[in-house]
């Protein structure tokens, strides 16, 4: 008798075990009649749950995070200004069974070296960021589906925190009264892009709120984030020089000798490299090209093509030819495709 229990206990739970793996249905199962949108990371729109959905395919990539307020507040007091970035991170996805992690890869600290138990070793010592936490509603061929929609319906940028911080009021993210952003949810083959319209809900305690809002107890502020490919591994970086006047890009390096400074600065610029290394004047291999927005209006338009452009001068002074170019954003181009760096109309 206890035998045939045994047996009836471990076959119920193989049945079990069997019929949650097979209750997954596969991505095509699942997105069945939504808006797919192909690019970076393909997504699905569900418009009767009011849902987005990613397509993870890239596990343990690293690529680039950013979070901005593309609809700000209107004071500057304050400082929640339109197209204000928030922070960019690099991330990448980590699957655990039935849980996908975004994890943010800590950067601040480093070691310049080949050895890799010198890496991991200091890797190790410092704490990730774990900023979304997803489970897997689909899979199919190593991909796994997550609904995205939280991630992107969150306070990201800070804005409840700002408004406390500049004596505003105390403001919450309010559920009911957000949702995504549609017409500027777009992908482009090098980058993701994804925006929700929050609302914050709060008793106004300053003037710089009321001034601006229509309804202070409710600000409607919109919130991007952008998902962006990482360029390829050739770029060179150059050392921070301080008479740049520029900001520097610096961290912790503890591969560094004893008796070095431990803190590394570099400089923030553009992939730049001559056709011909050897000499002193040389064309690039490819040009640094920003595009102007179509919506600006004349004569402005005509004297920031014109202005742009001076900045050849400088480039020449360091052995560049035609590496500076300015030009009007081809008609059908969006400003969103990273593939162009867009000179905007605010």
């Amino acid at each position: 008798m206890r035998l045939l229990l045994l047996a009836v206990l471990m076959a119920a739970c193989c049945f079990t075990s069997s019929a949650q793996k097979d209750s997954i249905p596969s991505i095509s199962q699942k997105t069945r009649g939504m808006d797919t949108r192909e690019g970076f990371f393909k997504f699905y729109y569900d418009d009767k749950a009011g849902k987005i959905w990613l397509e993870v395919d890239k596990w343990q990539e690293e690529f680039l995070y950013v979070n901005s307020l593309t609809g700000g507040l209107g004071s500057n007091d304050i400082g929640l200004d339109r197209n204000q970035l928030g922070e960019s991170r690099v991330v990448q996805f980590l699957r655990s069974g039935p849980k996908v992690l975004l994890l943010e890869s800590n950067y601040k600290f480093r070691a310049g070296t080949d050895n890799p138990e010198e890496r991991r070793a200091v890797e190790e010592a410092f704490a990730q960021s774990a900023l979304g936490g997803f489970k897997v509603e689909a899979e199919e061929g190593g991909r796994a589906l997550i609904d995205l929609t939280p991630f992107l319906l969150r306070d990201a940028h800070g804005v409840a925190q700002r408004l406390k911080e500049r004596e505003q009021g105390t403001y919450k993210l309010d559920e009911n009264r957000s949702a995504l952003w549609l017409e500027r949810t777009k992908n482009f083959p090098k980058n993701s892009e994804f925006e929700a319209l929050l609302t914050f809900e709060g008793n106004p305690e300053g003037g710089e709120v009321r001034s601006v809002a229509p309804t202070p107890e409710a600000l409607s502020l919109r919130m991007h984030h952008s998902f962006v490919e990482l360029p390829g591994a050739s770029y060179r970086p150059r050392a921070f020089d301080s008479r740049s006047g520029y900001y520097p890009l610096s961290f912790q390096d503890y591969a560094t000798p004893i008796g070095q400074p431990l803190t590394r600065r570099f400089i923030f610029r553009h992939r730049l490299e001559k056709k011909n290394p050897g000499a002193k004047m040389s064309e690039p291999v490819e040009p640094i090209v920003y595009y102007l927005d179509r919506g600006v209006p004349e004569p402005i338009k005509s004297a920031l093509l014109e202005g742009a452009s001076w900045w050849n001068q400088a480039f020449e002074a360091a052995g560049y030819r035609n590496a500076f170019q300015v030009k009007e954003l081809p008609e059908g181009a969006d400003p969103m495709d990273v593939r162009y760096n867009v000179i905007n109309w605010v």
